[in-house]
């Protein structure tokens, strides 16, 4: 096992790292930009050390300058979270030549997941349902039309190196194609510096099922379960939910399947999540693989009791993964709420600035991930997630319960927050029934927080 850890990242993902470093006897070393001195993960890691400056791309994002930190501070591994440099083949390799363990996947599964046209050749030759689109690479407008008028409107473009909603356009009509392909293709580029783009049948409001796996060196794959994240603005999760209540156990048993068997096809290790769009009448198909973290992983902890960063962690340093598919059972329900810096009733603009009271809450079932303090300083310069309220309840009524209670306590002054949002949505008849889909934000009518 690792003697000592670097934590490629910043934030509550970085400080929930570092937690479990320290649970398994393994010191941490935390990196930050000039604007983070004062986080809350350089104080809790055993060492910190500065990567740069505020702007992310000359610190976080900067290769050299994390690979550095890791050989000065005699880390054999590095964790890289999610976001920044979490799904970035070109980093996975720099690891792999400067003899520092990535805990995660290697370079070529990164690569053959990350590039999303690839991933959905990849997920065909391995006879995993896919949504109907381009066999890879649209390279014209031209040839975009050629899809879309034998596939069928409406379509989605989206961007082959895209990830958090960046890069994606849904086209109604060949008169908005040209348009909404340029406009993805810039995003992308501005975004990923890669403005490759491919096309797929726009399902129309289907759910956002994600199975998450785990996988280690010696052929053991299973899956823990899905998580519900249909809850999005924007094509951005808002609020996340494990298990769904649309899957009944047969179709549990059927996707998670197909999950494992995805996983297995590219001999997959590490943790990872397949995510599947699922219409009503039950069909499902891939969207793509996420080869990190996710956001939403404490959900499925809080439902299974195994620790995935631990998990993780072990893997990466060789050790065979001690679960079979059938010891993985699902106990009660669990929901996240991601609170952000943000004022939802003006068109969820940013809201930096300092936090001059904060009170967060607890109780029996009620969690929170989060590296904000009485006093911090939230940057403008990153994502605006302020925490992870995560409630654990027998039932889903019981988990929802808890989320009210939970909100109601949640208290954040000097900036705005998204807290009474979630609270609007948690109490829609529709979330308390179960019954949404994607275009639950865009279908709550008279809402004053959706614009």
């Amino acid at each position: 096992m690792f003697e000592k850890i670097l934590i490629a990242n910043r934030g509550e993902i970085a400080v929930r790292i570092i937690r479990a470093c320290r649970e398994m006897g393994i010191k941490s070393v935390a990196v930050y930009s000039d604007a983070d001195r004062e986080s809350l993960h350089t104080q809790l890691a055993d060492e910190a050390i500065c990567i740069g400056p505020a702007n992310s791309r000359e610190s976080y994002l900067d290769i050299t300058r994390v690979i550095s930190a890791a050989v000065i501070t005699k880390a054999n591994a590095i964790h890289p979270g999610f976001g920044f440099l979490s799904e970035n083949p070109t980093f996975a390799h720099a690891c792999e030549d400067s003899n520092i363990i990535l805990i995660g996947p290697s370079s070529e599964m990164i690569e053959a997941m990350g590039n999303k046209s690839r991933a959905r050749k990849t997920m065909i030759e391995a006879g995993i349902p896919v949504v109907p689109g381009s066999d890879g690479i649209v390279k014209s407008i031209e040839e975009a039309k050629r899809i879309a008028n034998d596939i069928g409107y409406p379509m989605i473009v989206k961007a082959s190196s895209g990830g958090g909603g960046k890069g994606m356009r849904i086209i109604l009509n060949e008169g908005e194609l040209e348009k909404n392909f340029i406009m993805a293709q810039k995003e992308a580029k501005a975004s990923f510096d890669d403005d490759a783009m491919y096309m797929e049948r726009y399902i129309v409001n289907p759910s956002h099922i994600e199975f998450q796996i785990l996988a280690d060196n010696f052929g053991n794959t299973v899956h823990l379960g899905e998580r519900d994240c249909s809850i999005q603005r924007r094509h951005q999760k808002i609020v996340e939910e494990a298990p769904s209540s649309r899957i009944t156990p047969k179709l549990r048993k059927t996707m998670g399947d197909v999950a494992v068997k995805a996983a297995k096809s590219i001999k997959y290790r590490n943790a990872g999540t397949v995510e599947f769009l699922l219409e009503e009448s039950g069909e499902f198909f891939f969207m793509e693989m996420n080869t990190r973290i996710q956001v939403e992983h404490p959900i499925t902890e809080m439902i299974t009791g195994i620790d995935l960063i631990k998990k993780q962690i072990e893997i990466a340093g060789g050790k065979p993964l001690n679960l079979k598919q059938k010891d993985i059972v699902l106990r009660g329900h669990s929901i996240e709420c991601r609170i952000n810096a943000e004022n939802p009733s003006k068109g969820f603009r940013p809201s930096p600035g300092t936090i001059d009271y904060l009170h967060m809450p607890g109780g029996n079932g009620i969690r929170i991930d989060s590296a904000i303090y009485n006093g911090y300083t939230v940057p403008p310069l990153y994502d605006s997630m302020l925490a992870k309220l995560i409630v654990h309840g027998d039932t889903r009524e019981d988990a929802i319960r808890k989320m009210n209670s939970a909100l109601g306590e949640f208290v954040v002054s000097g900036i705005d927050t998204n807290i009474d949002f979630h609270m609007e949505i948690i109490n829609q008849p529709d979330f308390i029934s179960g019954n949404y889909n994607t275009s639950f934000i865009e279908n709550i009518q008279g809402d004053k927080f959706v614009k």
